[in-house]
């Protein structure tokens, strides 16, 4: 189900560029007066209500295709937090416990040589 949820994504990916691409600026106009009309393609009307029909019904698709890839892979059992992973151990002092086990290893050697 998500191979198919990311492919469909992809694909509506490169379908809304390729249509956002396709719908004329707002200096098209004059660009027409010269070569001719880009126009009949699409019909007398023009090609701006079907590529924007096509523009909406593609940014739904892709919208509703990232809220349930959100959700899919969202659900995973990941810690929330980087910092679930970390373990709470308190940290020896090397100074701390180096100094009482000198004072405990020459207190032995002094009283061995008495």
């Amino acid at each position: 189900m998500q191979v198919i949820i990311v492919l469909l994504h992809i694909v509506v990916c490169f379908a809304l560029i390729l249509i956002v691409l396709l719908q004329k600026g707002k200096g098209a106009d004059m660009g027409a007066a010269f070569g001719g009309s880009s126009q009949t393609m699409f019909g007398g009307a023009g090609a701006g209500s079907f590529l924007t029909k096509m523009t909406t019904a593609a940014a739904i698709i892709f919208m509703i295709t990232c809220l349930l890839l959100a959700f899919m892979f969202g659900k995973e059992n990941t810690p929330s937090s980087i910092m679930d992973n970390v373990k709470t151990t308190a940290p020896a002092s090397t100074s701390q416990s180096s100094a009482p086990a000198t004072q405990q290893s020459s207190a032995p050697a002094e009283e061995q040589s008495k």
